[in-house]
C-alpha cells in the first residue's frame, strides 16, 4: 500500500510536468528541452527559500516565476534571435545547470528540518481528524503523512487543471492555441505570434518548475541532476494520456496528461516491485515511452486492416 500511495503521489506531482510538456509540445509543437533544466531550477529556488524559513506557498510561487523566466528566455532566443527551437532549449538547459549550482551553492540540498507543504498538509490533517497515527485506505493502514500529501497533490493538480482549462478558453488562451495551429493566420489577425510563443513557453516551464518544487518538498531534498530524463517522462505521460482519452479536445487533453502521468508512475513502480534493478530506471522509462509511441499506431493500423477486410 505504501508503494501504491507513493506512486500515486509522485504521479500526481509530475502531472504538472506533463501539463507543461502538453503546452509546449502539443499546443505549440515546440521541442522544448528547457524542461530538464527548469524542473531543477524550480526545485532549487524553492529549496533555498524553504531552508531560509520562507513560507512553502511563497517559495513555490518563486519557483514558478523562475521557471517562467527560463521558458521566456528560450522563447526570446527562438523568436528574436531566430535560433532553432531545439537549439534554443538546449542552450538554456545547459546554462541552467550552472545557474542551478549557483542557486543551491552545492550539488545537493536536504530539506529534513524545513517547513514544507508536506509538514503543513500533515498538520492540517491532524487538526481536522485528531492525532491519529494512521488511517484506513482501501482496507489497509496508511500513515497520516502519506494520505495527507496524496490529498494535497490531488487538490493542487485538480485546481491547476481547471485553471488551465479556463485560461485556454479566454481570448489570450485562444490566441495562444491558434498560434500553435496556424501562426500565419494569427499574424494576419494582428497578433504577435512571437509574443504568444514566448508566453506559452513561460507558462509551460512555470508549471514544470512548480512540479520540481513540489517534488523536492515531497522527497525532502534537491539534487542538481534530478531533471535528467524528466522530458521523456512528460512526453510519455502526454502520449499515454492521448491513448487513454482518444481525443485531443482541450479538457480531455488536460485530463489525459494527468492520467498518463499517474499510470506511467504506477507502471514504473510495478516494474521496480518485480525486482528490476533501480539502476535500470531510465532504461525502463525509455522502454515504456517506446511502447507508448508504437502501440497506439499499431492498434490503429490493425483496426484499419480489419475494417478494410470486412468492407
Amino acid at each position: 500500500m505504501i508503494l501504491l500511495i507513493g506512486a500515486l503521489t509522485i504521479g500526481l506531482i509530475l502531472s504538472l510536468l506533463a501539463l507543461g510538456v502538453l503546452i509546449s509540445f502539443r499546443i505549440f509543437a515546440f521541442p522544448d528541452i528547457t524542461t530538464e533544466g527548469s524542473i531543477t531550477l524550480g526545485a532549487a529556488v524553492a529549496a533555498i527559500l524553504l531552508v531560509k524559513g520562507v513560507d512553502p506557498l511563497l517559495a513555490t510561487l518563486a519557483a514558478a516565476l523562475a521557471g517562467m523566466a527560463a521558458g521566456a528566455a528560450t522563447g526570446i532566443l527562438h523568436t528574436r534571435f531566430k535560433i532553432n527551437g531545439l537549439l534554443s532549449g538546449i542552450l538554456v538547459m545547459t546554462a541552467l545547470y550552472s545557474i542551478n549550482l549557483h542557486v543551491m551553492g552545492k550539488s545537493n540540498v536536504p530539506l529534513v528540518n524545513a517547513n514544507t507543504f508536506v509538514t503543513q498538509a500533515e498538520s492540517m490533517t491532524q487538526a481536522l481528524f485528531g492525532n491519529a497515527a494512521a488511517f484506513s485506505f482501501l482496507g489497509a493502514p496508511v500513515s497520516v503523512r502519506d494520505l495527507s500529501v496524496l490529498l494535497f497533490a490531488f487538490l493542487a493538480v485538480a485546481a491547476t487543471g481547471v485553471i488551465l482549462y479556463f485560461f485556454f478558453r479566454t481570448d489570450l488562451g485562444t490566441a495562444m492555441r491558434a498560434t500553435g495551429d496556424n501562426s500565419q493566420m494569427i499574424r494576419a489577425l494582428g497578433v504577435s505570434d512571437s509574443a504568444m510563443i514566448t508566453l506559452g513557453l513561460a507558462v509551460s516551464n512555470g508549471l514544470v518548475a512548480v512540479a520540481g518544487a513540489l517534488l523536492a518538498q515531497y522527497q525532502g531534498f534537491v539534487d542538481v541532476q534530478m531533471g535528467i530524463g524528466m522530458l521523456v517522462w512528460g512526453l510519455a505521460s502526454v502520449i499515454i494520456g492521448e491513448a487513454l482519452v482518444g481525443v485531443r479536445q482541450l479538457g480531455y487533453a488536460i485530463t489525459g496528461a494527468v492520467m498518463g502521468s499517474v499510470l506511467f508512475r504506477l507502471l514504473v513502480a510495478i516494474a521496480l516491485r518485480w525486482g528490476l534493478n533501480p539502476n535500470d530506471l531510465k532504461l525502463i522509462t525509455a522502454g515504456f515511452v517506446f511502447l507508448a509511441l508504437i502501440v497506439p499506431g499499431f492498434i490503429s493500423k490493425t483496426r484499419q486492416n480489419k475494417a478494410a477486410a470486412h468492407a
